[in-house]
C-alpha cells in the first residue's frame, strides 16, 4: 500500500499546523516553502481538510490556517482517511460479499494486515507526532 501525494503532503502539512498550535496562523506560503509543496495544492487539500472541521482559516494580511481542534483530538487515520478515502490492502475487503470468500486464503491475511494499519493510523495523533518529533531532535 503506497499512499498518494494527497495524504502524505497533507499530513505533513497539517503537522505544521500542529506545530504551530497555538501560536496563530500559518501562512500556505510558509509551508509551501518548507516542504516543498505548490500552494495551489495545498489550498485543495486544506480545502478538504476544513471542510470536514480539522481546520480553520483567518484572512487578512496576517492571515493563514490553523487547526481547528487540539492537535491531540486529530488522527493519522482521520486526516488520511479525508484526503485518502478509506485505506485499504485489498480491493475484495471492501466489497460486502465476495464470490471467492470461502475458498480465498489470503482475505484473512489482508484483513489482519489492514487491521493493523488502521489500528496504527487510529492510535497516532498530532500530538503523539509532534513528541516523536521532539524525541527525534532531541537525539541528533
Amino acid at each position: 500500500m503506497i499512499l498518494s501525494t494527497k495524504g502524505r503532503y497533507g499530513l505533513k502539512a497539517i503537522f505544521e499546523l500542529a506545530l504551530n498550535y497555538g501560536l496563530g496562523p500559518v501562512s500556505l506560503k510558509k509551508i509551501s516553502d518548507k516542504y516543498d509543496i505548490s500552494e495551489s495544492y495545498l489550498e485543495q487539500l486544506f480545502a478538504k481538510l476544513k471542510k470536514v472541521g480539522f481546520i480553520d482559516t483567518v484572512r487578512g494580511p496576517q492571515g493563514g490556517y490553523m487547526l481547528a481542534k487540539r492537535p491531540d483530538e486529530i488522527t493519522v487515520g482521520m486526516v488520511l482517511r479525508t484526503l485518502e478515502g478509506e485505506i485499504t490492502t485489498s480491493e475484495c475487503i471492501n466489497k460486502e460479499v465476495c464470490s471467492r470468500e470461502s475458498i480465498c486464503a489470503t482475505r484473512v491475511i489482508f484483513e489482519k494486515i489492514e487491521n493493523s494499519i488502521n489500528d496504527v493510523i487510529d492510535n497516532i495523533t498530532l500530538a503523539d507526532m509532534y513528541e516523536e518529533r521532539k524525541t527525534i531532535l532531541t537525539e541528533e
